[in-house]
């Protein structure tokens, strides 16, 4: 699986081709990112992913790009969640109500969590919210105090400043797949010991055994394109600092190693995942009552 590569088109949005081979099939996704679509009435997320057969080179499958990143952002979301999360986490959240906010709330909810979603477009926060059978949190400040948090935003607005993050928390960065955003303060990535609030908020408490881990699907995405990449500009993390999630996975490397640990999952979007989700969707074709064609 070759690193995405980006084709800008700047400042409007960015167009992105993402290769990975598996499972005796190819897939290309041909994907794009354009935020200010919404308010000409267009998609930000759109495209197609085509699958092709890796004996022959013959096509077999042309997907929905947008359905299938909604897909794989939410089920990544979730699954670095319940690996890095503590086992007693109790609240979820998350923030951003488009598709992939959507798409990671209703698997939260397939999985059986409780969870709690916080947009700017309250409309849009409420619909999905009885849509899934979700909560809409009372503010954003409460949504990000949540014990598992994923942000799903544009990644134009640093959501947690330095000091933020609580001893124990949990947070997968979603949003930030892209040169320019952000979702969390470079400091916030590095700190070593967090300020937490006790349970009544009363006062403030040093943790000093409680530290930041930082976890990416990928290192080369996420070093240039992700979150990760203004650490890196800032010569303040190092490829020595970040654990890959697959590797956590695989028993390769240790997951979340105390309570108080604040665990940090920065997500760029794996091709690999794709055609998981692509191989997926095939296998259910005729219950899904997919469209075919003979090519």
């Amino acid at each position: 699986m070759p690193s995405k590569v980006y084709v800008p088109a700047y400042p409007a949005g960015d167009f992105r081709a993402m290769p990975a081979l598996g499972g005796g099939f190819a897939l290309l996704k041909w994907v794009t990112s354009f935020p200010g679509n919404p308010e000409l009435g267009l998609p930000t997320v759109t495209g197609l992913v085509l699958v092709s057969d890796a004996s022959n080179g013959m096509p077999v499958a042309v997907l929905d790009a947008g359905s299938v990143t909604a897909l794989r952002t939410g089920a990544a979301a979730v699954l670095a969640a319940e690996t890095l999360g503590r086992e007693d986490a109790e609240t979820a959240a998350v923030i951003g109500a488009g598709v992939n906010g959507r798409a990671t709330a209703r698997t939260f909810v397939a999985r059986g969590r409780s969870v709690s979603i916080w947009d700017v477009d309250l409309d849009r926060a409420e619909t999905v919210a009885v849509e899934l059978g979700a909560e809409v949190a009372e503010s954003r400040d409460i949504a990000l105090a949540a014990d598992l948090v994923v942000t799903v935003t544009p990644g134009h607005e640093v959501l947690f400043p330095a000091g933020s993050l609580r001893a124990g928390q949990h947070v997968s960065l979603m949003g930030a797949d892209g040169p320019g955003k952000a979702e969390i303060a470079v400091e916030e990535l590095t700190r070593v010991r967090v300020f937490c609030d006790d349970v009544d908020q009363s006062s403030r408490n040093l943790i000093p055994e409680a530290r930041v881990r930082v976890f990416a699907d990928d290192w080369e995405q996420a070093s240039h394109n992700g979150d990760l990449a203004h650490a890196v500009a800032a010569g303040a993390i190092t490829r020595d600092d970040v654990t890959h999630l697959g590797d956590v996975l695989a028993g390769q490397a240790p997951g979340r190693q105390s309570p108080d640990d604040i665990t940090i999952f920065d997500s760029t979007g794996l091709a690999i995942q794709d055609l998981a989700i692509a191989l997926a969707a095939m296998e259910k074709a005729d219950e899904l009552n997919l469209q075919t064609i003979d090519f």
